[in-house]
């Protein structure tokens, strides 16, 4: 058999758009490349920083995600996505400047979420920063006014919100552990209704597996998308047939 070159490397599937960050990303982290059991191919978007993309939901940064995926695309991969969930309000633009699919959050995974619960069931979203999530982000992910959603934010508590938002250098990984969990408790006690979990921020899926363990309830996060993706394109990959 005969197969067509053209690209420099090969083997990447998804692609994702970093933020210009700093602060330490664990294994499971999206930023930490030993998160997933294949290749994933990254590029830094100058300038984003995780307080202009989050609490300042800077337009001006549009530009530098949409050239930032046609790089990306132009390296070969068959996929694109982002390490923040607030830019689902991208999600139209970004997706209409390539070829390739786009999901540039796990609250697109929402409406697949709640179609899979019983009436009067709610999915609940934790996400680093519950002040900062508005309309836009929920338009651009596609939940509608008729999906029931909770949101509870990480910003109540001391540790996790500051160290990602504020980029710092150092993260104490098992205060921010408990805080996944104090926050996720105090949401069920008020909200009994909610029947599963999406974690927005692309910083939490290391503490997914405690949050399941204290609730008993499905949880999602981005790695979940980014791996139904992957097994989505994995066999189309460069090199193809000549």
């Amino acid at each position: 058999m005969k197969v067509k070159g053209g690209q420099n490397f090969f083997g990447f599937s998804v692609g994702i758009l970093m933020l210009d960050t700093q602060f330490p990303r664990i294994p499971g982290d999206m930023g930490n490349a030993a998160t997933f059991d294949f290749p994933v191919l990254y590029h830094r978007v100058t300038g984003a920083s995780p307080d202009r993309v989050v609490r300042h939901g800077q337009q001006a940064l549009l530009p530098a995600f949409i050239e930032g995926a046609r790089a990306l695309e132009r390296e070969g991969v068959r996929a694109v996505t982002t390490n923040c969930g607030f830019l689902a309000k991208f999600q139209a633009e970004v997706a209409a400047s390539v070829s390739i699919p786009v999901f540039t959050s796990s609250l697109m995974l929402v409406p697949l979420v709640h179609r899979m619960l019983p009436p009067g069931k709610a999915v609940g979203i934790m996400t680093v920063d519950a002040s900062s999530l508005r309309p836009e982000h929920f338009t651009g992910a596609g939940i509608r006014n008729d999906i029931q959603t909770v949101v509870s934010g990480m910003e109540t508590e001391k540790e996790f919100t500051r160290v990602l938002l504020d980029d710092q250098m150092e993260l104490d990984v098992e205060a921010a552990r408990q805080e996944h969990l104090t926050v996720v408790r105090r949401m069920l006690k008020a909200h009994p209704e909610i029947g599963a979990i999406v974690l927005e921020c692309t910083n939490m899926p290391p503490y997914r597996a405690d949050i399941q363990a204290a609730t008993g309830l499905p949880v999602f996060d981005i790695t979940t998308l980014v791996r139904m993706v992957h097994d989505a394109v994995s066999q189309g990959l460069p090199p193809r047939p000549a």
